[in-house]
């Protein structure tokens, strides 16, 4: 084994470092390289070292910054998204829930009496519009009577088509 340093292994390293070997170096070099097992072990493990740093350089090619970016600000908007969703989902719930509970009171209702209340219309009692508003005269006050049994049902019906509405609204977003 030789511990001693070769003259020349660095101005072979130079060499090769700037990547002129073997072919911009003179020709007495090479044939040192060729001889000297110092020289020679530099010169191939240095160009092994090369060539696999290049393989890999472009193997591993990176997506372009803009598509980084775009990628980024898409994953932000989604969870923008996903934190805004949570509320209008228990909005939808709500609404939803509210509209049931009418529908079936609606319903018991309707199960309870039946439909015999068509038959009392003209007996029906009237809300009267006079006790809240004593300052109105007495044609407005005709014109604001409101029925019940049209009352309970309208109201129903509002709240029914304001959860789809709602629903649908927020769907399509």
């Amino acid at each position: 084994m030789n511990f001693r340093a070769c003259p020349h292994l660095s101005e072979i390293k130079t060499l090769l470092s700037s990547g002129h070997w073997p072919h911009a170096c003179p020709a007495e070099l090479r044939a040192h390289a060729a001889r000297c097992t110092t020289c020679a072990n530099q010169v191939l493990i240095t160009q092994a070292f090369q060539t696999d740093r290049v393989s890999l350089s472009n193997a591993a090619q990176l997506p372009p910054p803009g598509v980084l970016w775009w990628r980024a600000q898409l994953r932000r908007r989604n969870a923008a998204v996903e934190r805004i969703g949570k509320p209008i989902l228990g909005a939808q719930i709500f609404a939803i829930a509210i509209t049931l509970l009418i529908a079936g009171g609606v319903a018991l209702s309707q199960a309870r009496y039946g439909l015999h209340w068509l038959a009392k219309l003209p007996q029906s009692p009237t809300f009267n519009l006079a006790s809240l508003w004593p300052a109105m005269n007495a044609d407005t006050l005709n014109l604001l009577k409101l029925n019940l049994p049209y009352l309970i049902p309208a109201v129903a019906v509002l709240a029914l088509l304001s959860g789809v509405v709602l629903y649908l609204a927020t769907e399509k977003q």
